[in-house]
């Protein structure tokens, strides 16, 4: 079941590779921007760290982040996703970025005895991991004594909630009608899906703990729509 849920992921995230970023764009109306360079600004990244964005996309994160490690840090972003990530690395050429390096790799199976990180960072991909628990415990084993992480994706509301009932009547009534003119909307219906089997608030705080992580906060964005945890180890 897990190793289904890998091969859908990786098809959904290859095949909308090329229209991702306008996507994204058009149905946050620009907000993934906003919220992403909030993740960058409460992990703090500085110069000289080295640091990972993991199922980095297109690599939004890894841009903001060099920014803030430049010129003598450097990032490293990683996706098992072969055509997004292409997307990405045009976009670093195109703007001669040369602190980034990017690998294709599934992150559950990065080597953690040959590679350790000051800081890691994954915006929409802890959702779309086969465990949960598997992708905070390897962010764990992948970071440097006192290394931070920091996670964004869709906050799981409570069940009959504003917030709760506001995300399902936005996925329906906003974010597959649009997709389907780009003819995604079955990759796109996979989000409300994907945000049901995942954890709330609570419950990503308990398996950090238990994972091993000493400092952990999880806070809400955008009127509890989306949801971002930060861990210290």
């Amino acid at each position: 079941m897990k190793q289904k849920k890998d091969v859908e992921v990786k098809t959904i995230f290859n095949k909308i590779s090329s229209r991702y970023d306008f996507l994204n764009s058009l149905l946050s109306f620009g907000l993934h921007k906003v919220w992403k360079k909030k993740l960058v600004d409460l992990l703090k990244p500085k110069e000289f760290e080295v640091w990972a964005d993991l199922c980095c996309g297109t690599g939004d994160l890894s841009f903001l982040i060099s920014e803030r490690v430049s010129p003598y840090g450097s990032i490293t972003g990683f996706d098992n996703a072969e055509e997004i990530l292409k997307v990405a690395m045009k976009k670093s050429q195109l703007l001669k970025n040369k602190l980034i390096k990017w690998k294709k790799k599934d992150i559950l199976e990065i080597d953690e005895h040959k590679m350790n990180f000051d800081g890691i960072c994954m915006s929409y991909g802890l959702r779309n991991l086969k465990s949960v628990e598997e992708g905070i415990k390897k962010v764990f084993n992948l970071l440097k004594d006192r290394g931070r992480a920091g996670f964004l994706d869709f906050n799981h509301s409570r069940k009959n909630s504003l917030s709760y009932v506001f995300q399902k009547v936005y996925l329906r009534l906003i974010v597959v009608p649009i997709s389907k003119i780009f003819k995604f909307e079955k990759e796109y219906k996979y989000i409300e899906k994907s945000i049901n089997n995942f954890p709330k608030g609570n419950q990503l705080i308990k398996i950090a703990k238990e994972v091993g992580f000493t400092k952990i906060k999880y806070k809400t964005i955008f009127w509890g729509q989306m949801g971002i945890l930060i861990v210290e180890k």
